[in-house]
């Protein structure tokens, strides 16, 4: 249902610029008078993206355009946007959408592709003319993209931007400065003073140049501003990490958007968000829901800027609200996590070649369209050399090996982290990999210190699945918080590098005879998105906690027994997490918490 719900979530998107542009083409203009310029946006070695741009340089106006070229053989387009191409063996033809084919004197156009192979085209053609403009390769080449623009001498009313020079084999000519995504100046050098602006407002901004030959080479990546002079709630105090997870999918069934963060009053008592997830294929990162991630359009009263997107802007989609969300309390940093229980058995490929895949992770987080989004990465592999969904058999080595593969390819600009296992029993999870030595490279773990037990032993016995400590009777010895800390902390972990787990929903039996725990069930008690789970906000008032075990609480009602923290448990917590030096604490995940952040502000306010 939910790949149901996208697709068509998609196709209607799409009917709204078709509904006004969709009429009848005149013949085209002569192909002397408009130019297709090809560049290489990206190369991940076993495929690329491409971009071909169509200018009119005449002087009438172009109402249609076809552009054709040859791959060699091997070389291919997998998908493409913004244009309808189609090929007959190894020739390609691209035809402009309805919407796209008119074009006045002077504008341009674009379409773009991603492809398999390494190949370059060949035998352009627009409108069976010449295309004149020129290719990447061979021929003149398009420029390279500028460095992402820096802000500074940030006024109410204007913002100073400066950027490294873009290259280019027959030298740069100027450079288009574009505020959200509509180009404000043209200039020579590499630096210009944006004025005219409105105080306490966003704006983001990117850099493209242009050649000798005009030709315009890829955009830069982003720089979010926001002017002085506005108001924004204050950052929450103290200096420990509060961070949570933010989860792609939970914008179909659960409804739960970046401007909930907002709404909610959690924007204001975090410092970090975890973007849940991309996926781990063949050895490399890549984005998982890309309708979900860039494209969703979301409108005025659904958006954290309060402005709807467009179908023509160049991102969209939770990357673009996040991008807002930072505008707007700009102390929140957004890390992209990789993997989860579902696509952690990606990383034993990974592993193998760990340069190749942290090449391959900063591509995916400095792509050009969402570049000022991710401020690092966050990797979850459940688990190394361990038993996840998946076995994992790549070595005790293999995790440290990724994470300075990671640290060597981001810097030290970037935060580098990982969510790892809590299971403190003698040789388990923690013994299996070099998790000491790995810390070398990062700035924190996540300790998921939660979902110890649940329904997966379906007959029980009942047991807290996030306890703080072990207690008489607990049906597994170092599950619990308070052992897999120590045990992190012997192999050399710093205190403050590890951050406390806490599961924003329960997990719960029925069957269930007693309310004390330890008794003995006959399966998992009924959840609205899986059984045996369910968020904090439905429990609190369909299973009240009535009773508190190591640290945490657990509910009886009926004949349904389940444990899971409230904002009094989170309390206690976080003193604990402090007394132990912890650099705070981390949670799954925003949408389980109630509209007003309960949850979020016990955090907040135990930590500061």
């Amino acid at each position: 249902m939910r790949f149901r719900h996208r697709a068509m979530a998609g196709f209607a998107t799409l009917l709204l610029p078709l509904a006004g542009l969709v009429g009848l083409a005149s013949p085209a203009e002569a192909a002397t008078s408009a130019t297709a310029t090809y560049a290489k946006t990206q190369d991940w070695g076993s495929g690329f993206e491409g971009k071909w741009t169509v200018k009119n340089t005449g002087t009438t106006s172009l109402s249609s355009w076809t552009v054709e070229w040859d791959f060699p053989s091997g070389t291919s387009v997998t998908s493409a946007w913004d244009a309808d191409v189609t090929s007959s063996g190894t020739h390609w033809t691209a035809k402009n959408k309805s919407w796209n084919g008119t074009l006045a004197p002077g504008a341009s156009v674009s379409f773009g592709f991603n492809g398999s192979g390494s190949g370059s085209p060949a035998n352009c053609k627009l409108n069976s003319g010449s295309c004149d403009g020129g290719t990447t390769e061979p021929g003149d080449s398009a420029p390279s993209a500028p460095g992402a623009p820096t802000a500074s001498d940030i006024t109410n009313t204007s913002v100073k931007l400066s950027w490294s020079a873009a290259t280019d084999d027959k030298g740069i000519k100027n450079y288009d400065v574009l505020r959200d995504g509509a180009k404000v100046a043209t200039v020579t050098t590499t630096s210009y003073s944006d004025t005219g602006l409105t105080a306490g407002t966003d704006y983001s901004y990117t850099v493209q140049a242009r050649d000798t030959a005009d030709q315009t080479g890829p955009v830069s990546g982003a720089r979010a501003v926001r002017t002085t002079g506005g108001t924004t709630d204050p950052p929450p105090t103290g200096d420990k990490v509060k961070l949570g997870y933010f989860t792609e999918w939970g914008v179909y069934g659960r409804n739960y958007h970046v401007k909930n963060l907002v709404t909610s009053g959690s924007a204001s008592k975090i410092t970090h968000i975890n973007y849940a997830f991309g996926n781990v294929k063949n050895g490399q990162c890549t984005v998982d829901d890309t309708y979900a991630a860039y494209d969703k359009a979301y409108t005025a009263d659904q958006s954290v800027s309060g402005t709807a997107d467009t179908w023509d802007q160049p991102l969209r989609g939770n990357f673009n609200q996040l991008r807002q969300l930072k505008a707007k309390y700009p102390h929140i940093k957004v890390l992209y996590s990789f993997g989860g229980w579902t696509y952690s058995g990606g990383f034993g490929q990974a592993a193998a070649n760990a340069a190749a895949f942290a090449k391959s992770c900063k591509a995916v987080v400095e792509d050009p369209r969402w570049a000022d989004v991710f401020d690092g990465i966050d990797i979850d592999w459940e688990y190394p050399n361990a038993c996840g969904l998946t076995c994992d058999t790549s070595g005790p080595a293999a995790f440290k090996n990724l994470m300075s593969a990671l640290r060597t390819e981001f810097g030290s600009n970037y935060l580098v982290t990982a969510a790892i296992t809590a299971d403190g029993s003698s040789g388990g999870k923690i013994d299996a990999a070099d998790y000491g030595g790995a810390s070398q490279y990062l700035d924190w773990y996540n300790v998921m210190t939660y979902d110890y037990f649940g329904a997966f032993n379906a007959q029980g016995p009942t047991a807290p699945h996030s306890p703080l400590t072990s207690y008489p009777g607990i049906p597994q010895a170092g599950f619990n918080s308070a052992d897999a800390i120590a045990k992190l902390k012997s192999k050399g972990v710093a205190s403050k590098k590890l951050l406390l787990g806490i599961g924003f929903y329960g997990r719960g039996w029925t069957g269930v005879t007693q309310a004390a725990p330890g008794g003995t069930a006959t399966g998992a008690a009924p959840g609205t998105y899986e059984a045996g789970i369910e968020d904090y906000k439905v429990l609190k008032n369909s299973c009240p906690a009535n009773g508190t075990i190591a640290g945490t609480a657990y509910a009886y009602c009926g004949n349904n027994w389940w444990s899971y923290d409230t904002p009094s448990t989170i309390a206690g917590k976080m003193t604990w997490a402090k007394n132990q030096g912890l650099g705070g604490a981390f949670f799954w995940e925003f949408s389980g918490d109630t509209g007003n952040g309960e949850l979020v502000t016990a955090i907040n306010n135990g930590l500061s």
